[in-house]
């Protein structure tokens, strides 16, 4: 069942003026309850101004964003609560963090959204354990905290109002492979245990590759493809066309597909390429490495 679904959407900035520019272009595509998708495109594809009218936070020039159905610009005096619907977590959020402390910064949101204190506070309890922040730092400034450390509050800010759709644009940007790796571990937790919907705008093949089922591909305002992973970076050479890299272990078997080995063209993690080389590399050695 689709949760969001476009009609010919499309944005345009600058209407009337000489800088005129379409940034979305009739995109038509349905995303699934409970999928995880990725969502990737060059600068200026338009992606960031899809996911705004998704959000509801730009309103689209012509066609329409259904959630669960209906239009979510239905009533526009009601678009507020589509926002804690399909909550939307910018790039480095922590530039948003404004309490004084961690806990109250998180609280913020389900209390805006009429939940009593106490029910912001295990709300907000629960966010934070979701993005792993150590409760010793719950009661300091966000001020005070490591880069690292302000992003998974900032994101708590936003899963703590339990969205049904959360979206993420490049939540790691910035971050050292290790810290990296550790958010997205943490936001595929939370979408395992919440079994809500999850789209992420990344630039990283690598952390698409690990975690999307399906994959949107932006490409000058238009959504050129939406398939599940595997598929899209099997196209390894339209997407090189569109200026979009692939991950690098999928570009490595693409390689020995081409020289004539037995591989997944469209393998997208270590672990499941050496599944498939290891019984090569001994079939290989028994031969004593001749041919």
């Amino acid at each position: 069942m689709a949760i969001i679904e476009t009609k010919d959407l499309s944005f345009v900035y600058g209407v009337g003026t000489p800088f005129e520019m379409k940034a979305v272009n009739n995109v038509n595509i349905k995303i699934e309850e409970g999928e995880f998708l990725g969502i990737i495109g060059h600068t200026g594809s338009g992606k960031s101004t899809l996911i705004q009218m998704l959000n509801g936070l730009i309103r689209p020039s012509s066609g329409q964003v259904l959630l669960s159905g209906e239009d979510i610009w239905k009533n526009p005096k009601e678009i507020r609560k589509v926002r804690f619907k399909v909550g939307m977590v910018f790039q480095y959020p922590e530039y948003q963090l404004f309490e004084e402390t961690v806990i109250k910064d998180v609280c913020f949101g389900p209390k805006n959204m009429g939940l009593s204190d106490a029910e912001a506070l295990e709300k907000a309890k629960e966010a934070l354990r979701f993005t792993g922040l150590k409760e010793s730092l719950w009661e300091k400034s966000p001020f005070e905290l490591s880069g690292g450390e302000k992003r998974r509050a900032a994101i708590a800010g936003v899963i703590a109002m339990d969205p049904d759709v959360l979206i993420l644009d490049e939540p790691a940007a910035g971050l050292d492979p290790m810290g990296r790796d550790d958010l997205l571990e943490q936001i595929l937790r939370y979408h395992k245990v919440r079994k809500n919907t999850i789209l992420l705008v990344s630039h990283s093949m690598e952390d698409i590759g690990k975690v999307a089922d399906r994959v949107l591909v932006m490409n000058k305002g238009n959504a050129t493809y939406l398939e599940n992973t595997k598929d899209v970076f099997a196209k390894g050479k339209e997407l090189r066309e569109m200026g979009l890299k692939i991950p690098q272990i999928t570009h490595i078997m693409q390689k020995l597909k081409l020289m004539g080995l037995d591989v997944d063209e469209g393998t997208l993690k270590v672990e499941d390429a050496l599944t498939q080389l290891i019984p090569i590399l001994k079939t290989y050695s028994k031969k004593g490495g001749t041919d």
